[in-house]
């Protein structure tokens, strides 16, 4: 009598298949696959094998807590190829006497995340026996032409997907800073937070069957993962904090990679690590969707706008002194905004809409009641389709609002101008394969004063209109109590303002005389220009105050008037100078001053404003790799930094990390640094990972915060 088929043992082939799907960097000992992409997978049995004539093998893949047939959560799919309608594919590769070696694929519409293997076995006229094969995880294919996700492109693949290093700009549009970032979306136990992270959401908990069989779609998941990036609506990973006041957390200034802050927020039950700002927001995004597959990229917007009333003009108000009062509606323009897009085809959407999608986790507005933004499609942005979902209409004023400016005096408000050029500068993205930055600006607008960009503009405000005047807005567009962020220049910085009859006989204009690096006086000069041929008189009074994030206005530290007599066509300067010990200790993290003149001629009603964000700068961290870099072999990494300042700086820390070199983040105490005093501290490490990798650095203190460096090295698998 013929003997049942047994199962012995399974080899789910974790190794060789990671490396055929991309993921071996994330393990090698567990199964990680990417969808639309055959995995083989070896059977071994008892006392004899397959015979397919006589043995019917059935697999059964699950996923979630209440797998299901009718929502794609559970797969039946047989080795024979006809049972029933699935889109999971089993093939045999070889059948050996005791052993068989299939091929697995599931479709690339699948759910991702964690997946039990089963194997059903009907022997003929013998009863059914099941057994348990494994576990895997199915992740996003963007290597798949079938995938929604699929992008053609390898370097781009590499980059957007496989980089787990790279920079998010900051400082304001004169003054582009790269800011180093240890992403690490393949650190031990990253995909396992990333899923943890998905199992949180407020979607999940109220139905988690319907999440389960809709995480197949990337719009979808990218929703989810934005909401749980921020804590607002739930126990998310981060908390936005723009007070200046962090004590009982890290300032988001001194964080220099996502793995500590996902590693914290898994080991303290999924409480949210204090605290985060738009760029941490965004680059704890970009770590997850990686992580899962989806290409990602991080944006930095320059003069981002935040209009929060929908009508495309950011009003900003002034006194007679040229300070920036604070904004009755709340409405700002921001140095620098950080955001993510995320590369995936969009079916809910008309043709043509696929491709680049921002994605913006930093809690603004809510979006369907959540504090989400996104997916908008980049091409609707720049296009003006303001009403195709999802939240592209306020994506569409962070980088083409007009700005108003406002003069405040004796209870009344007069109109200096309207520009309408202020707002989105310098959209930047890291280059792919380079250190260099990508200007992206192109992908969002048309040129700013074109025909086209007035057009598109006047197309996005007819829409908005058309919306308002329905009635209530819809549930993604409702405005709620927003949350600051950062800012820098209200205006374009060469171009004097304009008055409201568009003639300017008198343009200001600050230049600065040296490079403005902290613990230094700011020396700068204030340039007149008569282009009439009359006579003028200016009285200019002059400020300088620091900005919060939100752009927030400090009370002036320095003022200052001019008196200025031109002749026609003449031009004069006034110097000015801000000692040090003067703007010190009114300097928010961010180190933004602003500097503001308003001009007005005697026996005119006429006035002319001009200002000018300066972000002071700190020499950077200087780390040199001693030796080569070899896997498994001991390194040594010299670290170099110094005080800036001219006075005691106390409760110094240096934290250095780097995905593949360093197993977890260190941290050393430095205490006090002397004034202008440099100092170098040595690190012993063993890179566990070959290839391109970066050392990132952060020096902080009771003075400053964000003392910053990197260092690309190459690690080689031998000598």
């Amino acid at each position: 009598m013929e003997q049942g088929l047994e199962v012995a043992l399974t080899d789910l082939q974790s190794s060789w298949n990671n490396v055929r799907h991309h993921t071996e960097e994330i393990s090698s000992d567990r199964l990680l696959v990417r969808r639309g992409q055959a995995f083989n997978i070896t059977l071994y049995f008892r006392k004899r094998g397959f015979q397919p004539g006589l043995d019917n093998i059935i697999f059964v893949a699950e996923t979630g807590p209440l797998p299901d047939l009718s929502n794609g959560t559970r797969a039946l799919f047989s080795l024979a190829g006809h049972h029933g309608p699935s889109p999971w594919i089993a093939s045999l590769e070889t059948n050996g006497a005791s052993s068989l070696e299939v091929s697995l694929c599931a479709p690339p519409t699948a759910a991702v995340g964690r997946y039990l293997l089963k194997v059903h076995i009907d022997c003929f006229q013998k009863s059914v026996t099941a057994y348990q094969l494994g576990e895997f995880i199915l992740l996003f294919n963007p290597w798949c032409p079938g995938d929604s996700v699929y992008l053609d492109s390898e370097p781009q693949r590499q980059e957007y997907v496989v980089n787990d290093y790279g920079f998010i700009y900051q400082g304001n549009k004169n003054w582009i800073r790269p800011c180093p970032w240890n992403y690490g979306q393949f650190e031990e136990n990253i995909i396992d937070i990333c899923l943890e992270l998905l199992d949180k959401s407020l979607n999940f908990q109220i139905d988690p069957a319907t999440d389960c069989a809709l995480r197949g779609s990337p719009v979808y998941i990218s929703r989810v993962v934005c909401a749980m990036i921020n804590s607002n609506d739930d126990n998310g990973v981060l908390n936005g904090n723009w007070s200046e006041s962090y004590l009982d957390g890290i300032n988001p200034a001194e964080w220099t990679g996502s793995v500590a802050i996902l590693k914290q927020w898994h080991a303290t039950g999924c409480q949210p690590v204090r605290y985060g700002q738009c760029w941490v927001f965004a680059a704890i995004m970009c770590t997850v969707m990686r992580c899962l597959g989806i290409p990602t990229r991080v944006i930095t917007n320059f003069d981002s706008g935040h209009d929060t009333d929908g009508n495309l003009i950011i009003d900003e108000y002034y006194d007679s002194t040229g300070r920036i009062l604070e904004n009755k509606k709340k409405d700002t323009v921001w140095n620098f905004h950080v955001w993510n897009e995320c590369w995936m085809a969009r079916k809910d959407l008309p043709p043509g809409y696929g491709g680049w999608q921002v994605l913006d986790a930093t809690p603004q507005e809510t979006s369907n009641g959540l504090y989400c933004c996104g997916p908008a499609s980049v091409r609707a942005i720049k296009e003006g389709e303001v009403d195709l979902n999802y939240d592209t209409a306020f994506a569409f004023s962070m980088v083409n609002a007009d700005c108003m400016s406002w003069l405040v005096y004796g209870g009344k408000e007069q109109k200096i101008h309207r520009d309408t050029n202020t707002v989105g500068n310098f959209i930047s993205t890291k280059s792919i394969q380079s250190d260099e930055r990508d200007d992206v600006t192109e992908n969002y607008k048309y040129i700013e004063g074109s025909p086209q960009e007035r057009l598109v503009f006047m197309r996005a405000l007819q829409k908005l209109k058309a919306r308002r005047s329905e009635g209530p807005h819809k549930a993604d567009s409702q405005h709620s109590t927003p949350v600051p962020l950062n800012r820098d220049s209200p205006r374009s910085l060469h171009m004097p303002s304009l008055r409201p009859s568009d003639i300017v006989q008198v343009s200001l204009k600050f230049q600065l005389l040296d490079p403005p690096n902290m613990g230094q006086d700011i020396r700068f000069v204030l340039l007149a220009l008569n282009m009439s041929l009359q006579f003028k008189d200016l009285k200019v009074n002059l400020s300088a105050q620091s900005l919060l994030h939100d752009g927030s206005p400090l009370p002036p530290f320095w003022q200052d008037t001019a008196f200025i007599t031109l002749s026609p066509e003449e031009a004069k300067t006034h110097s000015c100078r801000i000692p040090y010990s003067q703007y010190s200790q009114y300097l928010s993290t961010d180190k933004l001053i602003r500097i503001s003149a308003l001009g007005e001629e005697k026996n005119s009603p006429e006035k002319i404003l001009v200002d000018k964000i300066i972000t002071l700068a700190y020499p950077g961290i200087m780390i040199n790799v001693l030796g080569a870099a070899i896997v498994n072999q001991p390194l040594s990494i010299q670290v170099l930094f110094s005080n800036p300042l001219s006075e005691h700086v106390a409760d110094c820390v240096l934290t250095v990390e780097g995905s593949g070199l360093f197993k977890k983040q260190q941290r050393v105490l430095i205490g006090v640094l002397k004034p202008q005093h440099r100092a170098s501290i040595t690190l012993e490490t063993v890179p566990f990972k070959s290839g391109q990798r970066q050392i990132q650095a952060n020096l902080r203190s009771n003075k400053f915060k964000d003392i910053k460096g990197y260092k690309n090295v190459y690690v080689d698998l031998r000598l």
